[in-house]
């Protein structure tokens, strides 16, 4: 049974309100300030110390977590305690997040709120288990077969794994839907100065059926696009299949009226709100001809870079994707109705530049500094970019 949310409690258990922790842990205790209370998961690098907090918080507030025998498994025990009432979460890292892809859509196509954080590193296969990378943005959004949409936040800072962890609760509930966390190696294990809340946050949560058991369409939405949920065991019977179903939850496999309804209903409850999804940091600058737009561990080389060329005269903005999908494609083209080029430094060889470029349409030249093997850009590299484009920064 899922447990009340006390905060006292939570914030007793996690300790001073200021902090030196690492990311992972802070993922942890954002979990717990979402009012997490059930945690699936296994064990993997670099994100083994979300699973170790989880096991050892959560019991000391009266929720459960369990090491599964794979990643599979955990993900299929998140969905099933989020349907009893749960608040519920896991964390893996690539490979795991390659075996989570068939649950996810399961996820997506049964409007089961959860949230995955994924601690990625460097691959593809097993890789460089122990180093970070950005090369799980593109499998977030498209990993798993078919029509859907993903809610996905990109923390760059310890204390953003502590505040972003804990939005990605109340996204799932409000949308019933998967919220993934897209961390990484770097910031994962990183420590850095924490401020937890002083006042119990206001937890966003699901809807609760306002009909009688016996009128209950689990799969109906009667206002707005998200469907009221009851939780298992409270009297309302749900048939939850991954099949393409009826409002009733019942399969509907040759009904091609129903399956564009569900799917169009379930991508559109996300892709229609994407102005109020949208979280963003920008600092512009006045005349700048140049942008780069970054996320996650590469926007704080980014916020480096500009800071450098600023100090040489040479005027560049900036734009940091907090959340990531849905893409934020209006702040995205007014950030750059003034610019000439966009920048994108990524721990990968290129994957959000891809939207970023359908974006421009041709009109602004978007261009990319990758960087993979484990090693983080250096400002310096970012500086270089935007000097290769005629803007000299001088020492580089």
């Amino acid at each position: 049974m899922p447990v009340p949310f006390d905060f006292d409690r939570v914030k007793k258990v996690l300790g001073p309100s200021q902090q030196f922790a690492q990311g992972d842990v802070a993922c942890a205790y954002g979990a717990m300030l979402g009012g997490c209370d059930f945690f699936g998961g296994y064990p993997i690098t670099p994100a083994t110390e979300v699973s170790e907090a989880m096991a050892r918080l959560l019991p000391r507030v009266g929720g459960a977590a369990i090491q599964m025998e794979d990643e599979i498994a955990s993900l299929s025990a998140v969905i099933g305690a989020a349907w009893t009432g749960s608040r519920a979460m896991t964390a893996t890292s690539g490979p795991g997040f390659s075996l989570m892809q068939e649950s996810i859509g399961y996820a997506c196509m049964t409007e089961t709120p959860c949230v995955i954080v994924n601690v990625q590193r460097s691959g593809p296969s097993t890789g460089q288990p122990t180093e970070p990378a950005q090369g799980d943005m593109m499998q977030a959004r498209w990993g798993t077969h078919g029509d859907h949409e993903i809610i996905a936040l990109a923390p760059a800072s310890v204390q953003e794994c502590v505040d972003l962890t804990r939005l990605a609760f109340d996204l799932a509930e409000e949308y019933r839907n998967p919220v993934i966390v897209l961390t990484d190696g770097e910031v994962g294990h990183m420590r850095e100065k924490i401020q937890l809340p002083e006042i119990a946050p206001e937890l966003r949560s699901r809807k609760a059926p306002t009909t009688q058991a016996e009128e209950y369409l689990p799969f109906s939405a009667k206002q707005g696009k998200v469907p009221e949920m009851a939780d298992f065991g409270t009297g309302y019977r749900t048939y939850v299949t991954g099949l393409t179903h009826t409002e009733a939850g019942l399969p509907s496999t040759d009904d091609a009226e129903a399956h564009t309804g569900l799917v169009q209903r379930i991508c559109s409850k996300i892709s229609d709100d994407v102005g109020r999804l949208t979280r963003v940091e920008l600092d512009v600058e006045d005349g700048a001809r140049i942008g780069v737009l970054s996320y996650g561990i590469s926007a704080r080389s980014a916020a480096g870079a500009v800071r450098l060329c600023r100090q040489q005269g040479v005027k560049v903005s900036h734009l940091r994707l907090i959340s990531v999908f849905p893409f934020p494609e209006a702040a995205v083209l007014e950030f750059a109705k003034d610019l000439d080029r966009i920048i994108v430094p990524e721990l990968n060889l290129g994957q959000i530049c891809h939207p970023v470029r359908e974006a421009m349409n041709g009109q602004v030249k978007v261009e990319r500094v990758s960087k993979i093997g484990g090693e983080i850009i250096p400002p310096l590299e970012i500086v270089s970019a935007v000097s290769d484009g005629g803007e000299e920064v001088r020492g580089v």
